[in-house]
């Protein structure tokens, strides 16, 4: 049971469960960005177990979770009674639907991620935005884990990102990671333009709650070169487009 538990969370991540202040300074960077705040029809795409969807609502906005994992949905429902089984790349609602899409660590574990960046376009309103979180290439470690030898080993791998890509698609071939160029690829042809398109660092809440001090000095050390060019070093893609 704990093998196959882990085998999902391998494929499909693992959500949040609890709401720390990662979480809470996610939430504000997507309020701050989204357009004229967060309103209307909203769509976390990839909800998980419905945290940000239930944050989300309290801010107002009609939220609607779209989640693959049939248990996962189960859960988000506790937060809401607006959660979607389905896939992300075949959103099974109409166009032009949402005024903000939120995927949050989503699209490195689809089967497709350009389908499932169009589907997001697709629904999108004119004048809608979507915010994408999505694991750095340059970030020097493989937060997901490795398989080798055919066993899954948990944990974050140190320089496995940095490795040829052929060499580090066989280590961790259950999740994708990003390059600039790859994020640009995404979206090339697509009527969208780009509002925002940066690199972040964690909020290392776990570190903190095990070294306390320490823990917060690294934050604040590591938050402070997303101003510089060394976010190139950072946790995850932070991008933000709106339809045109």
């Amino acid at each position: 049971m704990i093998e196959r538990d882990m085998q999902k969370a391998a494929l499909r991540g693992e959500p949040s469960y609890i709401w720390q202040d990662g979480q809470q300074r996610r939430l504000e960077m997507i309020s701050r960005f989204a357009g004229e705040g967060v309103h209307g029809w909203v769509l976390e795409n990839g909800c998980g177990v419905g945290m940000y969807v239930e944050k989300l609502t309290g801010l107002g906005a009609d939220v609607i979770g779209l989640e693959y994992d049939f248990k996962r949905a189960l859960d988000a429902r506790f937060n809401s009674d607006k959660i979607i089984n389905a896939a992300g790349e075949s959103i099974p609602l109409p166009a032009a639907t949402f005024d903000l899409i939120l995927s949050h660590e989503v699209i490195e574990h689809v089967q497709d991620d350009r389908a499932a960046i169009e589907e997001m376009v697709r629904v999108l309103k004119i004048g809608g935005r979507a915010v994408i979180f999505c694991p750095n290439r340059g970030y020097p470690f493989e937060t997901h884990g490795i398989f080798w030898k055919g066993k899954y080993y948990f944990g974050n791998k140190l320089f496995v990102n940095y490795l040829p890509r052929v060499l580090r698609d066989k280590l961790a071939p259950h999740v994708r990671v990003y390059a600039r160029r790859d994020m640009q690829k995404l979206f090339d042809g697509l009527p969208v333009i780009f509002i925002e398109r940066t690199v972040i660092f964690g909020a290392y809440d776990n570190i903190i709650a095990r070294f306390g001090v320490l823990g917060k000095f690294l934050r604040a050390v590591l938050q402070l070169l997303e101003a510089t060019p060394l976010r190139k070093f950072g946790l995850s893609h932070f991008w933000v487009v709106e339809k045109i």
